[in-house]
C-alpha cells in the first residue's frame, strides 16, 4: 500500500503557481504557523522535511526561494523561531537533511540579493551558535563546506 504524500502534493501545487499567487499564499501560511500549537508546528516541519526531497527539484526550488524571500521580511523573532524549529529538528535527526539536494539549495540561497543573503545568514549563524555543542557538531557534519563558507560559519 502506497502512503499518500499530501504535504508533498500541496507543496508541488503551491510551487507551480505563478509568483503573484504563490507569494501571498505562502506568506499567509507562514504567518499562520505562529498561531498553531507546538505539536502542530513540529508536525508541519516534519511533513515539510519528509516531503521536500520527494518533490521535483524545479518545483521545490521555486517554492524554497519564495520561502526564503518571505523569511527575510518577517520580524526577526518569527524568522528565528521558524529557522530554530527546522534546525533543531534537523540536529535531532540529521538524516532528514541528507536526502535534500544541498548544492541546489545553496544555489537558491546564492540567487538571493546580498541583503537577503545577509539577513538569512545572520539568523542561521546565531541559531547554530546557540545550539549545545553536540547538536551543533551533528548539524555541521552534514552541512557541506561550501554552504558553511557562504553562510559564514
Amino acid at each position: 500500500m502506497v502512503e499518500e504524500n499530501f504535504a508533498g502534493n500541496i507543496i508541488v501545487v503551491l510551487a507551480n503557481l505563478p509568483d503573484f499567487l504563490r507569494t501571498p499564499i505562502l506568506k499567509k501560511r507562514m504567518i499562520e504557523f505562529f498561531a498553531i500549537s507546538d505539536p502542530e508546528k513540529k508536525q508541519m516541519i516534519n511533513n515539510a522535511l519528509e516531503a521536500g526531497p520527494t518533490i521535483p527539484f524545479q518545483s521545490f526550488s521555486k517554492l524554497f526561494k519564495t520561502w526564503l524571500e518571505i523569511l527575510t521580511i518577517l520580524p526577526e523573532d518569527q524568522r528565528t523561531e521558524l529557522f530554530s524549529r527546522y534546525i533543531n529538528e534537523i540536529s535531532e535527526s540529521p538524516q532528514k537533511l541528507i536526502s535534500f539536494n544541498l548544492d541546489g539549495i545553496l544555489e537558491i540561497f546564492l540567487s538571493l540579493d546580498d541583503e537577503k543573503q545577509n539577513i538569512i545568514s545572520q539568523s542561521v549563524k546565531k541559531i547554530i551558535s546557540d545550539l549545545d555543542d553536540e547538536k551543533r557538531r551533528r548539524l555541521l557534519i552534514i552541512i557541506p563546506d561550501n554552504a558553511q563558507k557562504h553562510l559564514k560559519f
